[in-house]
């Protein structure tokens, strides 16, 4: 009765549980995360960011164009002076000692459009270039974080196939235990096994039922993250439509590229750090730029029935700031040398790392091999094992060693073909451009 009302529990949560199951492709994951991943869409918005700095740049070529409107009142008798001149109405009667030195109020209203134009700014140009580096490698990188997003919704989407082969094999050996359970109460009865035998074989069910019900965990966990990865809240209990099958993709040459978009990203970042390096350098030298400015005069708001314009170019050289640029030029250089440096250690480890993930391919193959090998006669095994069980020739303790190793080679095979799938997708991802 015990045992009846256990599954009856059982079978009330496995029912709540396959009502809200969502089959899902492998393809159909990988398209929402590359569409809805929060960490994707961050990465978008870094790539914005850095374009956004290389276009401040711009302002190393192009003008720099601004329009004014301002009104003033004034009895300064410079002001006042200057502001009748502008306006061209000054007449001989304004010369007048008395009025000159104290004048009536006069008021101005002035419409100034100002237009500044670089032309020879070297560390400008640089900074520009430098930018544009920086905006490269953000680019590559949000490329690579989509690779590794893919990479981990394929692990994750495999995890999610690998708990439910899991609860597929538990409720198999559930079934067999079951049987194996009603063969031994009706041998008991009949004298043929002891006590000991039949409590065996229901400590045999409850550790199953144990396994199982943290398969089912394993499925609620793997579904929930996969739902997380896609950026969907609704929580609903996803079912990969294709199980657990061991890859036949065939690995050709295994090594690291210099196009790998996260190293090219690394080269781009030591070129930033390199033109900003020279740019400090080109601090040193003078600046060329042309400036102009256009403007209305009237005793009017928004009049302007005088008129003047102006235009010129000034070239700066700054020559001395304390030595900050000196210190400044110091910095970049140390930051340049600093990032090639980074960059050779990031290759050597990437190295390192490409080759410690093809020993771990090559280590899963075989293990691949040998587990398949273990289970086909584990099997066996337990096939023969029946048999003589239920013809009486074979102890329950014989029987249960059996069943326990055939289902833990079961679980043992489908974790290596997991880890045999991860290890093949790893390298790809190590070795993709």
């Amino acid at each position: 009765m015990k045992y009846i009302l256990m599954w009856l529990a059982f079978f009330a949560f496995y029912l709540g549980f396959t009502q809200e199951l969502v089959p899902i492709t492998k393809e159909e994951v990988i398209a929402k995360v590359n569409e809805r991943n929060n960490t994707i869409k961050m990465a978008h918005e870094d790539v914005l960011a850095a374009k956004g700095d290389y276009n401040q740049t711009n302002a190393a070529i192009l003008p720099n164009i601004s329009v004014s409107h301002t009104g003033i009142a004034t009895t300064n008798p410079l002001m006042a002076f200057g502001s009748k001149l502008n306006q061209e109405i000054l007449t001989a009667a304004d010369f007048n000692p008395d009025l000159l030195n104290n004048p009536s109020q006069i008021e101005d209203y002035a419409t100034r459009i100002e237009v500044q134009q670089p032309l020879v700014n070297f560390d400008g140009m640089y900074q520009r270039k430098a930018a544009k580096a920086k905006w490269n490698a953000t680019e590559l990188n949000s490329e690579r974080t989509q690779d590794y997003l893919s990479l981990e919704t394929e692990k994750a989407y495999m995890q999610l196939q690998l708990a439910y082969k899991s609860v597929e094999v538990l409720e198999k050996a559930m079934k067999t235990a079951i049987e194996n359970k009603r063969i031994a109460v009706n041998s008991f009865k009949q004298g043929y096994l002891q006590k000991s035998d039949v409590l065996a074989i229901e400590v045999r069910v409850t550790e199953i039922e144990n396994q199982l019900q943290y398969a089912n965990s394993s499925i609620l966990n793997a579904s929930n993250y996969l739902s997380t990865l896609m950026n969907d809240d609704s929580n609903k209990i996803l079912k990969p439509t294709d199980s657990l099958l061991v890859e036949n993709k065939v690995l050709t040459e295994v090594k690291l590229s210099e196009n790998r978009k996260d190293i090219l990203a690394m080269n781009s970042a030591t070129e930033a750090y390199r033109q900003m390096h020279k740019a400090d350098q080109m601090s040193f030298l003078p600046r060329l730029n042309a400036f102009g400015t256009y403007e209305l005069h009237d005793d009017e708001i928004f009049q302007g029935d005088a008129n003047g314009y102006l235009f010129g170019a000034e070239l700066k050289w700054n020559l001395f700031e304390g030595s900050k640029r000196f210190g400044k030029s110091q910095k970049s250089k140390a930051e340049y040398n600093k990032s090639k440096l980074q960059l050779e250690q990031y290759k050597a480890e990437s190295q390192l790392e490409l080759n410690k993930a093809n020993r771990g391919f090559q280590d899963a193959k075989n293990k691949l091999k040998l587990t398949k090998l273990a289970l086909e006669q584990s099997k066996e095994a337990l096939r023969i094992r029946t048999n003589r069980f239920e013809q009486g020739l074979e102890k329950t303790t014989d029987l249960l060693i059996s069943e326990t190793q055939f289902s833990e080679k079961q679980l043992e095979y489908f974790a290596t073909v997991f880890q045999y799938n991860y290890a093949l997708a790893y390298v790809q991802f190590l070795t993709k451009e």
